[in-house]
């Protein structure tokens, strides 16, 4: 039994990560109309949007998910919310996990903690949650400044902790999927590849700088400050990038870039398979494609392996 669809509901365990202010009801309702697990954001902190979004996806009776970065909560309203809410999945990012276990599992709520370092990942095991959101450093947003693999930390964490894994970094396809699992995961999450999709609510321009974006069409900003972030190049990019800190308020007109479509106003966070994505698609096509290649793959190895030859 794959735990990770045990604990979500969802057909496929395929989650779709959660993005500020675009991780919203219509794209995680097309996610998880589609047979992954929409999930919706808080790290915008607008928690009265936040909350009618969560009040929609409940209204519509789907598997769905709810996001609480810790670091970005101004107080425990969200929590509070969330665990007399009825929701019954949530992932939590960006701080230590420990004070919001016991609450939201009081709440009957599965935990999943995302973790990029081995360290963090022994630690919420051992607290008690109940999967781990493995974050690779090929994914974008928030980063640690120490980039490691999703290909290494997947193998590094699948053998320190017996909990199930969602990998994450590096995902856009049934081809990342199955090494992911290959390596240890029951699940994955993907971000560029849902933000680039037609339901994602951003600009047509952020889409497209995607779409036309080379493997190397990302930098790893901030390394030696906080806080660390991948996003698409750009003359912006650019000098933050050769300067080597990013001003503290770089982020005030992010929603210039998500709404507006300026891609100079502030970081267009993405990741590396923005190197990958060559068009915009329906979720669903991008989960149903993502299902068959998956399956696709895993046969020809499993014919691999059961006739012990390489080809």
């Amino acid at each position: 039994m794959n735990r990770v669809l045990a604990h979500t509901g969802a057909k496929y365990p395929i989650v779709q990560a959660p993005m500020g202010w675009i991780a919203r009801s219509p794209l995680a309702s097309a996610v998880s109309r589609a047979g992954g697990l929409g999930i919706i954001e808080t790290s915008s902190g607008e928690t009265d949007a936040c909350k009618v979004e969560i009040q929609k996806m409940l209204e519509l009776g789907l598997p769905f998910g709810v996001n609480l970065p810790i670091m970005f909560l101004r107080d425990d309203a969200m929590l509070r919310f969330v665990c007399n809410s009825g929701i019954k999945f949530v992932t939590t990012s960006a701080g230590s996990p420990a004070k919001f276990i016991a609450p939201l599992k009081e709440a009957g709520i599965t935990v999943y903690h995302a973790v990029p370092t081995v360290d963090a990942a022994v630690k919420c095991a051992d607290a008690g949650v109940d999967g781990l959101v493995v974050e690779g450093g090929e994914g974008g947003g928030f980063k640690n400044p120490e980039e490691v693999s999703t290909l290494v930390l997947l193998q590094a964490i699948r053998a320190r902790v017996s909990v199930p894994l969602i990998a994450a970094g590096g995902i856009c396809d049934g081809k990342g999927m199955a090494a992911a699992f290959a390596l240890g995961a029951e699940g994955v999450q993907m971000g560029t590849r849902f933000v680039s999709s037609a339901e994602s609510p951003v600009h047509q321009n952020y889409k497209m700088k995607i779409v036309d974006s080379k493997e190397t069409g990302t930098y790893v900003l901030n390394k030696k400050a906080t806080p660390c972030i991948r996003a698409l190049k750009s003359e912006k990019m650019d000098a933050i990038y050769e300067e080597g800190r990013m001003p503290a308020d770089i982020f005030k007109n992010i929603r210039s870039v998500y709404f507006d479509g300026d891609m100079e106003a502030a970081p267009a966070l993405a990741g590396q398979t923005s190197g990958l994505i060559n068009e915009i698609k329906s979720a669903k096509d991008i989960i149903d494609e993502t299902v068959a290649e998956f399956f696709a793959i895993t046969s020809r190895l499993g014919s691999l392996g059961a006739s012990h030859a390489f080809g």
